[in-house]
């Protein structure tokens, strides 16, 4: 098994360095998206996969996705999410759901575009 990075551009971040830049976050997050492919699986040393290790460096909620996904295909979904958070009394939950619901009701909306996401830690 190979072991869990986040790839940048030109560059790969092992768990550990991603938990020190989070870390050294001067002001605490509230909210990390990680959209990528199987952010949220887990592995021997990270339970939740990078969403976990986010969680355990303080950062308030992170939305990320359980299984491969198609990047392009899913930016309609976290477009909406973004725009349903904004709404005032739309909590980050309820914004995954609306948006999981719009997409479910366009004709292209196959469950490999929405159902792959999950928002772990504090869903307020």
């Amino acid at each position: 098994m190979l072991p869990t990075v986040l790839q940048l551009y030109d560059q790969r971040v092992s768990l550990n360095e991603f938990e020190s830049v989070l870390r050294r976050s001067k002001k605490p997050i509230d909210l990390l998206t990680l959209s990528a492919c199987q952010t949220a699986a887990g592995d021997s040393r990270a339970t939740l996969g990078l969403a976990g290790v986010a969680l355990r460096a303080g950062v308030q909620s992170t939305l990320a996705s359980l299984w491969f996904v198609n990047d392009a295909d899913t930016v309609p979904l976290i477009q909406n999410f973004y725009k349903q958070i904004q709404k005032p009394g739309v909590n980050k939950a309820e914004a995954l759901r609306l948006s999981q619901l719009k997409i479910i009701s366009d004709a292209n909306g196959h469950p490999a575009i929405w159902s792959p996401f999950v928002l772990v830690g504090n869903w307020q």
